[in-house]
């Protein structure tokens, strides 16, 4: 049985502009904004799901030479995603504020519990709202989470990472389900325009004939 047509919608994503407004925008003198700015910067740098960030506890979590943490995604697969350096400089700082539990989340609210989805869609859309006033072109957009696991898919993208890579990375299913990031990538499709040979044909002008002509006059 053929599987039933759908209209397929590209994947929104972030352009650098609008991450860097969208991190200066946390409020870092206090402690819910060097949290936000924490969360924020991890989300775009590893491509994780929300689920998987707000499961993050910090024995999932190792800071040294070779910073990388361990998070369990969809069908309960286990991955290890590297940490680069400003990462984890920020996570240290943070996690010299927190409770040392080895099982307390890394992203708690005011209560020390952790985050809901609900509580995380509230502080990313707070913070969009005060990245629009230096980066307008975020008016244009609906950041959700996913948005930024999205953008983290086509930094990679832009950066010459395999797309079966980039599925590793994002604890992907399948190969194929990275193709959404090609199709919607406008970058990648105008970098192979510009290889592609132009025509050598030079351009004509239309001439109608005589026949043409009195026919259309007749009319």
């Amino acid at each position: 049985m053929p599987s039933k047509r759908y209209e397929r919608v590209q994947v929104a994503f972030l352009t650098q502009p609008e991450v860097d407004a969208l991190l200066a925008a946390p409020d870092r003198q206090g402690w819910s904004g060097r949290r936000d700015y924490a969360l924020l910067l991890l989300a775009l740098q590893t491509g994780m799901r929300v689920s998987e960030l707000l499961e993050l506890h910090w024995d999932d979590i190792v800071l040294g030479p070779s910073s990388h943490l361990c998070c369990q995604g969809k069908g309960r697969k286990a991955r290890c995603i590297p940490l680069n350096r400003q990462s984890g400089a920020v996570l240290r700082a943070w996690r010299r504020e927190q409770v040392p539990q080895p099982h307390a989340p890394v992203f708690p609210n005011a209560r020390g519990e952790r985050l809901s989805p609900d509580g995380v869609q509230y502080l990313l859309c707070k913070h969009v709202r005060t990245a629009q006033q230096h980066c307008p072109s975020l008016k244009d957009k609906r950041v959700s989470p996913h948005v930024l696991r999205h953008t983290t898919a086509m930094n990679l993208l832009h950066a010459g990472i395999d797309r079966a890579l980039i599925a590793l990375w994002l604890g992907h299913e399948s190969v194929e389900t990275t193709q959404m990031y090609i199709d919607a990538d406008l970058k990648l499709k105008e970098e192979i325009l510009a290889k592609t040979a132009a025509p050598t044909s030079p351009a004509v002008r239309y001439q109608p004939g005589d026949k043409l002509l009195a026919f259309l006059t007749s009319l």
